[in-house]
C-alpha cells in the first residue's frame, strides 16, 4: 500500500482536531462577512464578544468573535463550542458544520458534497503543513523569494483554498507548493499550424528557445523529431506539466498525437519550483531565466486552473501596452521604480474539436499552452530583496507574524514601517488608476514586494494577462488603447475598476494585515486604516489636475459593494462547467472604513 509512511506522519488526532478548529473559525469569521450566516450577539466583551448561531432547536454554536472594521470578524478559534440537548462540547468538525448550516443558506446538495471533497482536501493540506518542519518568522526573513512561497497556507479569504480537485494524493505531495519539490518540466513539439507564438517585438521565438533550452537539449529534441521524419522547422517547443500531460493531453489530443502534430520530447534540463498558483514555475537552475506559467486543469479557488486561450495569445501585446505607460511616464519610472515583469512570450494550442464548439465550457478552451514571463530577480538590484505580499500573513508556529520579524529587523517602528509599505504599494497603483484607468488585482500572489533592509523599497506587479482591467468611461488616455486588447481586457465601471483595488488589496490582504498587527500590539486596527486613508490622500495633492478622477474612482465613499468569494461558490454558481469563469458574487454593500475612520482633519 502506498504512502503508509506519509499519511501516518500527517494524520493524527491531535492535529485534526486543530486543523479543525482553524478552518471552522475561518468559515465563520468568512460567512458572517458575506452575509451567509447572522449569529445573535449574547453578551458583549472588550476581549470578544459572545455569538450564538442557532442551528435547530436542540442544536447551536457559540464562539467568541471580535468586530473588525469593514463589518468583520475575528473568531476566536479554541472559544468555538457546540450546544446539544446532551450537552456543550468544544467544536471540533468543519465538515459537520457546513451540513449543519447548509439548509440555513440554501445551499444545493449537489454544491454540499463537492463543497465537502474541497474541504476534505484543504484539511488534509493544512494537516501536512502542521506535520511539516517549520522555520520560525525570525529565520523566514532570509529565505529567498521561491522558496518562501512554499511556506504559505493558502488563500486568506476563500475557506476551500486548498481543494485542487483533479490532484491525487500522489500529486499532492509532488506538486502542492508547500511541498517545496523541484521538478523538471516535459516539453513538447507542436506543429505550427497547431501553435500560435506571440512575443514583444524584442524577443523571437529562436531567442526565447536558446534562453531557456541549451544547444544540447535543443539538438536531442530536434533529433527526436528527424528519427520520425519530421522537420524540426516546422514546430515549436512547449513545457508541459507532467500532471497535465498525463491527466489531460494525452487522453484530450490524440488525434494530435496520432498525426505527429504534438510530439512527445521529454524533460528539459532545468528544475522549477510551483508558486502559490500551482501553475507559475520558477526556474532555480538559472533563477535569471523566465518563470513559465502553464495550464493545470485542476479546479482549486474557484476556477479551473487552465490559460484562456484569447488571454494567452494577447499577452504579450497586454504587456507591450503596459510598458510603453511605464517608460512614457517619470512618475512611475523614475519615482516609484515600480518593476513590471512582462508576459514577453506565449503559445497558445486551440483544441481540434472543443474550439468549435459553441458555449463550450470554458475549462475545454484552457487546457494547452504556455506563458514566458521575465524572471523577478532579473529586475533586483543591489541589496533588494522580493518577496510575495501573500507572506505578510502568515505567521509561524509560535504565533509570530513574519510581518514582525521584518519590522523588528527594519529598525522602523510599526507605524513608520507600514507608511513606507503604504505608500510603495499603493503610489503606482493608484496612478495607474487615476491617470490612466487602468487597475490591475494587487492580490497577494500578484503583488511583490520588493525589500531593501528589510523595509518596503518597491512595489512589482504580475500576471497582466489575467488581471488588466481596464475604465469603461472614454477616458483620452484609453483612445489609444488597441482594437484587439479592448476586445480581451475587462471593461469596467468607475466603482468596478476601485473594486480591484478596494477588495483585492484592502479586503483581501489588509484587513487581515491590519488585525495581525493589532492581536500582536504592534499598531492599531484605526491607525493602520487612517495611515492607508492619508497615502491615498498625499498621492492625490500630488496631481491635484486629476482631481475628477479622484471623484470618479472614489476610495472614500461611505460603501462599496460587496464582493463575497465563499458566496459565490456555496450559493451563486456552484459547481456548474459554465461557458465564462466564475467570478466575486455581488451581494449587498460593505461599510468603508476609510470613510469612517479618516481623521476629519485630513478631509
Amino acid at each position: 500500500m502506498q504512502f503508509i509512511n506519509e499519511v501516518e506522519q500527517a494524520v493524527s488526532e491531535k492535529n485534526w482536531s486543530i486543523v479543525n478548529q482553524n478552518l471552522l473559525a475561518k468559515m465563520i469569521s468568512e460567512y458572517m462577512y458575506e452575509d451567509m450566516i447572522h449569529p445573535a450577539v449574547m453578551n458583549e466583551n472588550a476581549a470578544g464578544n459572545l455569538y450564538e448561531l442557532k442551528i435547530n432547536e436542540g442544536k447551536s454554536y457559540r464562539f467568541l468573535a471580535s468586530p473588525r472594521l469593514f463589518d468583520s470578524y475575528e473568531v476566536q478559534a479554541e472559544s468555538i463550542q457546540v450546544c446539544e440537548t446532551e450537552g456543550i462540547t468544544q467544536a471540533k468538525d468543519a465538515i459537520q458544520f457546513i451540513l449543519d448550516i447548509q439548509p440555513l443558506i440554501g445551499m444545493t446538495a449537489e454544491t454540499t458534497g463537492h463543497l465537502i471533497k474541497e474541504f476534505h482536501h484543504t484539511l488534509l493540506g493544512d494537516l501536512q503543513l502542521l506535520s511539516k518542519p517549520e522555520q520560525d518568522a525570525d529565520d523566514l526573513v532570509e529565505l529567498d523569494y521561491a522558496l518562501l512561497e512554499g511556506e504559505m497556507s493558502g488563500h486568506p479569504w476563500i475557506a476551500y483554498n486548498k481543494g485542487r480537485i483533479g490532484f491525487g494524493y500522489d500529486d499532492y505531495l509532488k506538486f502542492a507548493p508547500e511541498n517545496q519539490k523541484e521538478v523538471q518540466l516535459s516539453w513538447i513539439a507542436v506543429h505550427k499550424t497547431r501553435g500560435e507564438f506571440n512575443s514583444v517585438e524584442t524577443l523571437s521565438y529562436k531567442q526565447l528557445m536558446e534562453n531557456e533550452l541549451d544547444g544540447e537539449t535543443q539538438k536531442s529534441f530536434a533529433k527526436t523529431l528527424t528519427e520520425k521524419g519530421l522537420n524540426a522547422e516546422n514546430y515549436y517547443y512547449l513545457p508541459v506539466h507532467e500532471w497535465q500531460w498525463k491527466n489531460v493531453i494525452i487522453q484530450n489530443f490524440t488525434d494530435d498525437l496520432a498525426k505527429g502534430l504534438i510530439v512527445a520530447l521529454g524533460n528539459g534540463p532545468d528544475k522549477y519550483l510551483p508558486q502559490q498558483s500551482i501553475r507559475t514555475f520558477v526556474n532555480v537552475s538559472n533563477k535569471d531565466k523566465h518563470h513559465v506559467k502553464l495550464p493545470m486543469s485542476i479546479l482549486n479557488t474557484l476556477v479551473y486552473r487552465g490559460l484562456p486561450a484569447e488571454r494567452t495569445v494577447i499577452a504579450p501585446k497586454i504587456t507591450t501596452y503596459i510598458k510603453n505607460i511605464y517608460e512614457n511616464d517619470s512618475f512611475l519610472k523614475e519615482q516609484c521604480k515600480v518593476v513590471l515583469p512582462g508576459e514577453v512570450a506565449s503559445l497558445n494550442v486551440n483544441h481540434p474539436y472543443y474550439s468549435k464548439l459553441e458555449n463550450v465550457p470554458y475549462q475545454y478552451l484552457e487546457m494547452l499552452g504556455g506563458i514566458w514571463r521575465e524572471s523577478i530577480y532579473s529586475y533586483m538590484e543591489e541589496g533588494e530583496k522580493p518577496i510575495t505580499l501573500a507572506s505578510l500573513l502568515h505567521v509561524d508556529s509560535k504565533g509570530k507574524p513574519y510581518v514582525e520579524s521584518l519590522i523588528e529587523k527594519s529598525g522602523l517602528t510599526a507605524e513608520a514601517w507600514t507608511a513606507q509599505l503604504f505608500d510603495v504599494i499603493l503610489s503606482p497603483l493608484l496612478h495607474f488608476i487615476y491617470q490612466y484607468g487602468l487597475v490591475f488585482s494587487p492580490h497577494g500572489q500578484n503583488t511583490i514586494l520588493v525589500l531593501k533592509d528589510y523595509k518596503p523599497h518597491r512595489l512589482a506587479i504580475k500576471d497582466f494577462v489575467d488581471d488588466v482591467n481596464v475604465s469603461d468611461q472614454p477616458l483620452p488616455e484609453l483612445s489609444s488603447l488597441p482594437d484587439d486588447l479592448r476586445k480581451v481586457l475587462r471593461s469596467e465601471t468607475p466603482e468596478g475598476l476601485v473594486q480591484f483595488i478596494f477588495t483585492g488589496l484592502f479586503i483581501c490582504h489588509f484587513r487581515y494585515l491590519s488585525t495581525l498587527l493589532m492581536k500582536r500590539s504592534l499598531l492599531d486596527e484605526n491607525a493602520f486604516w487612517e495611515g492607508v486613508a492619508r497615502t491615498i490622500l498625499t498621492h492625490q495633492k500630488k496631481f491635484p489636475m486629476l482631481r475628477d478622477r479622484f471623484d470618479k474612482f472614489n476610495f472614500f465613499a461611505p460603501k462599496l459593494t460587496k464582493l463575497c468569494l465563499n458566496r459565490n461558490r456555496m450559493l451563486q454558481y456552484g459547481y456548474s462547467d459554465g461557458e465564462d469563469r466564475p467570478h466575486a458574487s455581488e451581494f449587498g454593500h460593505v461599510n468603508n472604513a476609510l470613510y469612517e475612520k479618516l481623521p476629519a482633519k485630513t478631509l
